[in-house]
């Protein structure tokens, strides 16, 4: 399969259709239910009718390909190819009308990331990759390829969703001292922080606790651009976990010592 000629087109038709369904309800006072857990978790109708966009769309074109929703589960999870859905990555971000949140979604092959969108509708932004690169697209609908760019530790901008996803211990201690060694960190980013990073806008990003879906479709923009994803620990991290991504492999090794070094 091409993925330039037969999967780009369909990424294109997802993040339109999603948006469709997805646009209306924000900063609408959508209604928001919690799906319990420790944390906060809301869910909305926008949730809901962006992935059903999303998956009405993959079952039409793919009927032999898998999908793995964040709203809707699984189906042919055994298949070789799987799309990995999260319609609205930041529904915390989404309920309080802040535009980070975006549509995210990702192909496996043979359980490896191999293409990945984010859309976000509202900013009129979108991210894709495939196997020859990765690209934006904004407002001026003018396609550009991404670049990471280089820093040091040092130097680096780094972003994270929340201080309140790492919990208490080995993971707040890791988190504090990576902040320590960088130029700033920001917060409230969710999936837009990643494009920002392929982007050669922001150099780190850390987070935990993320799902297979919260990270799958963005590995491939993040390292088609020249940078790095991994878990904590250097594995692969399209199942989700503790995640860190940076622009700059060189910075990424030195961040996965230094955190090898805290857990010691």
């Amino acid at each position: 399969m091409n993925l330039a000629r037969d999967i780009v087109p369909t990424l294109h038709d997802l993040a339109e259709a999603s948006a469709a369904a997805i646009t209306p309800h924000f900063r609408s006072n959508v209604a928001v239910e919690n799906k319990g857990g420790e944390r906060f978790d809301p869910v909305t109708a926008a949730d809901r009718a962006g992935e059903q966009a999303i998956r009405a769309i993959l079952n039409a074109r793919f009927p032999d390909h898998g999908i793995v929703g964040e709203e809707f589960g699984i189906e042919r999870g055994d298949a070789p190819f799987v799309w990995v859905i999260d319609p609205i990555d930041g529904t915390r971000a989404f309920v309080q009308g802040l535009p980070v949140w975006g549509t995210l979604v990702g192909l496996l092959h043979d359980g490896q990331p191999v293409a990945g969108l984010m859309n976000q509708p509202f900013t009129r932004e979108r991210y894709w990759a495939d196997d020859g690169g990765a690209y934006f697209r904004g407002p001026d609908g003018q396609t550009q390829t991404l670049r990471t760019r280089t820093a040091s530790l040092a130097n680096a901008q780094m972003a994270t969703t929340t201080p309140d996803m790492f919990a208490a211990g080995l993971e707040q201690t890791s988190f504090d001292h990576i902040r320590s060694q960088v130029q700033t960190c920001r917060y409230g980013t969710d999936c837009y922080a990643y494009c920002l990073l392929a982007a050669g806008h922001v150099d780190v990003v850390m987070e935990a606790g993320l799902q297979a879906y919260d990270i799958m479709a963005l590995i491939p923009i993040i390292e088609r651009a020249g940078g790095r994803v991994t878990t904590w620990e250097g594995g692969a991290a399209r199942d989700g976990g503790r995640i860190i991504a940076c622009g700059d492999p060189a910075v990424h090794e030195a961040v996965v010592a230094q955190l090898a070094n805290v857990a010691s």
